[in-house]
């Protein structure tokens, strides 16, 4: 009883701050669960907020993308593709790429896109945003008429394309806007109707808007820090849809499938361990990579992963790869032909010593969780752990290679292009090559990749460079991170079925 009142309270409270939220962004009218009548305003959970909507500044442009204000030349699609989005075609030769522009884009107050203001969004997105300064330095770019644009990359960038999706690229009216950091004038279905700063966000339909009619007359992106906070207004009925759903709220969610939607797929984020070559012998690394169950940890993590093959979605054309099943008893075979022996305590020794791997994780992205179920699945073969815990993995174990196996965290794919994540890890000298696994062919492999324009050739590429490196047992990858959407009967188009995070209303978005 005392939690039931409890419960009651709390959505009371929450019905409260919504309704202030509400008043401040400039009314509620027209609820989001499909009322007959009146606007179509779709309300939505953010974990996020952000100081500014300048697209090209730090990690604005990923939640300008989620508002439905901003687009980028090129776009991510279900099946991990690109498809043109503001672009029409793009060609290259050499290192020379032409960029053809869609006819009938126009920003939201009807000016057209054109190639001189794309460049100029480039080079401005090259000037604020480090990860993008070769289009202010070292690229050449000029217009073609007003709807081509020449890139001029001096270096061979087979993914420029890729890159081109990224959040930050969105295109604004540089010459029209007169505040970026609270109302830039964009290409979406919707633009600012409301903006609070680091709080609650409103958007409204654009009345102007060049892809067609938009469905939704506005949407309400509430900002909720917590998990319980977006569990209890969904049950309320004070928001529409999330993603990025916790396990706990899940299985609230799943009980009762009438009233709500639920969309799961695995998504880009992903869970995965370096083994260290210079202090277990290949042997162990093998033996390890035969006792990790990937779908026990799964299991445990009650839906929000699902088991990894490979660092990449395996629906990828570069995610396809294999790794020997889980085999504990063959595990130990390969222990024990190494010269190990069982204790009387019942971990394996050899030469007087305990059998033991250093286990380095931070506390965050279920990477504790995964530690202490490695440490009983260890335990289950004869392996003793110890652990090394971090807060900064980066400024200590990723840094000074101190572990046997170092658990980590990270978006392997944010373009749909494998080069990024496999520079970042395997190539000589990178930061994440941390593990001493040296192989020279995949060197070679690596230089190809970056060299290489055709999509598939790619891909295959991609996909030998990571075999190898499962063959070699240099790493383990566990999980994938799954995107996880709730929404009420009725609302589609949240980019529920797209695995990238940083999108989600859009023309077809609906509320039914």
């Amino acid at each position: 009883m005392k939690k039931k009142l409890l419960s009651l309270i709390l959505i009371a409270l929450l019905a409260i701050g919504l309704a202030a939220c509400g008043k401040s962004g400039g009314g509620q009218e027209g609820a989001g669960s499909g009322a007959a009548e009146g606007p179509k305003i779709l309300k939505v959970a953010t974990s996020f907020a952000y100081a500014s909507l300048d697209v090209h500044k730090d990690s604005n442009g990923w939640y300008t993308s989620i508002y439905g204000m901003s687009e980028t030349l090129f776009k991510m699609n279900e099946n991990v593709g690109i498809d043109p989005w503001l672009a029409e075609s793009a060609e290259v030769d050499g290192t020379v790429w032409t960029i053809k522009l869609k006819e009938n884009a126009a920003f939201s107050n009807g000016n057209p896109v054109t190639a001189d203001m794309v460049i100029r969004n480039l080079q401005r997105l090259g000037e604020v945003n480090t990860g993008y300064a070769d289009f202010a330095g070292k690229y050449e770019m000029k217009a073609d008429g007003d709807k081509t644009v020449i890139i001029d990359t001096k270096d061979p960038y087979p993914t420029l394309i890729n890159d081109l999706t990224g959040s930050a690229t969105g295109i604004m009216d540089l010459d029209a806007t007169t505040d970026f950091d609270n109302d830039p004038i964009c290409t979406g279905p919707f633009v600012i109707k409301n903006f609070q700063p680091e709080g609650d966000v409103e958007v409204a339909k654009n009345e102007n808007y060049w892809g067609g009619d938009v469905a939704l007359d506005g949407a309400i992106f509430y900002y909720m820090q917590t998990d319980d906070s977006k569990l209890l207004a969904m049950q309320n009925g004070e928001i529409d849809c999330y993603n990025s759903v916790s396990s706990a709220a899940l299985a609230v969610y799943q009980q009762e499938p009438d009233k709500y939607k639920i969309v799961s797929i695995p998504g880009a984020r992903l869970q995965f361990y370096f083994l260290n070559m210079n202090t277990l012998d290949d042997s162990l690394r093998e033996a390890i990579n035969l006792i990790v169950d990937k779908d026990a940890i799964a299991a445990y993590l009650e839906g929000t992963v699902s088991p990894a093959v490979g660092p990449f979605n395996a629906s990828a054309a570069y995610g396809k790869v294999t790794v020997p099943a889980t085999d504990p008893a063959k595990a130990k075979e390969l222990i024990e032909a190494d010269g190990y022996t069982m204790g009387a305590d019942g971990f394996y020794e050899k030469d007087g010593q305990k059998l033991t791997i250093k286990i380095a994780y931070y506390e965050a992205r279920s990477l504790d969780t995964i530690a202490i179920l490695l440490k009983d699945q260890f335990k289950a073969v004869g392996i003793d752990t110890t652990f090394r815990t971090e807060e900064d993995a980066d400024g200590t174990y990723i840094a000074d290679g101190d572990f046997d196996l170092a658990l980590y965290c990270m978006i392997a794919d944010s373009s749909g292009d494998p080069l990024k994540f496999i520079k970042n890890t395997l190539e000589d000298g990178a930061f994440y090559d941390c593990n001493g696994y040296d192989n020279a062919q995949i060197q070679e492999l690596i230089a190809q990749l970056k060299q290489e324009t055709d999509t598939a050739k790619r891909a295959e590429l991609a996909n030998q460079i990571i075999q190898m490196a499962i063959d070699d047992n240099a790493f383990g990858y566990t999980g994938l991170f799954n995107k996880t959407t709730v929404l009420r009967p009725g609302v589609s188009g949240f980019a529920e079925n797209i695995p990238f995070d940083f999108y989600g209303i859009d023309a077809k978005t609906t509320i039914g």
